[in-house]
């Protein structure tokens, strides 16, 4: 389980130089505005790491970043537990539909149509000046459930086939439910722990993971994780609407250039 790669096929150590500081760059990111993995899984690829060593590893080290920026935001209150739990699940299963559905549906076309989305996305919350500044959620009522439990299942989905944005989409549908862009990101969060974790109990029985190359680049993504959430708690919806914006032109460019 703990080989990964032939001697031959070994990258040389001197790729943590690079593979560090872009770790904790995508760690917090992520913990700010999601999207974190636009940044590390190009960075496995150039590292030389095949596809499938490339995808193990990056949910290796995510599990690190998404467990520190959920730990921070759990903290501090920014997570509404009673809502996300029962929508763990549901992620979780539509993850596992997407990475069967994979096997009948074209990702290279699907990809144009979801770049095109998540910059509607952005560009709505973006126009509206309002939206997710302010903290409306009402509460579990039937709206927000009718809004969010489906929701959730379609975008595990979309994790499972695809993946990059998953944490941008997650933070729009919570604002959607009417949670500011602060809570909106620490609720996303708790769903992408759950998420990456069952990703990684998969990849894990694979036996691809590179550990020597994940296990440091996981703990400078969960610092990454730490500085970014605590940064979004202190500066507020507002500095993370800045970031949204930015994160989206990050996941459109990533979906489009491959």
């Amino acid at each position: 389980m703990w080989a990964v790669l032939a001697p031959d096929h070994l990258p040389s150590p001197d790729v943590l130089l690079y593979g560090l500081p872009l770790a904790f760059l995508a760690g917090f990111i992520d913990a700010v505005a999601g999207g974190g993995g636009t940044i590390t899984l190009p960075t496995l690829f150039l590292m030389g790491l095949s596809p499938a060593h490339a995808v193990a590893t990056n949910k290796l080290l995510a599990i690190f970043g998404s467990g520190s920026a959920t730990l921070q935001y759990g903290r501090a209150g920014h997570i509404e537990w009673r809502l996300v739990r029962p929508l763990v699940p549901l992620a979780l299963a539509g993850s596992a539909l997407g990475a069967y559905l994979v096997h009948f549906v074209n990702p290279d076309a699907f990809r144009t149509l979801v770049a095109a989305v998540i910059l509607a996305v952005g560009a709505l919350v973006l126009a509206n000046k309002r939206f997710g500044l302010e903290d409306r959620y009402p509460g579990l009522t039937a709206r927000v459930l009718a809004t969010t439990l489906p929701g959730a299942l379609l975008i595990g989905v979309y994790d499972g086939l695809l993946g990059p944005g998953t944490g941008t989409f997650l933070m729009f549908l919570f604002t959607l439910a009417g949670f500011n862009l602060v809570r909106a990101s620490g609720n996303a969060r708790a769903i992408n722990f759950a998420t990456n974790l069952g990703a990684f109990v998969y990849f894990l029985l694979g036996g691809q993971m590179v550990f020597w190359i994940g296990l440091p680049m996981g703990a400078a993504n969960a610092a990454g994780a730490f500085v970014g959430a605590r940064m979004a708690m202190l500066r507020g919806s507002a500095f993370v609407k800045w970031m949204y914006g930015v994160i989206v032109l990050l996941v459109a460019a990533r979906l489009l250039i491959h």
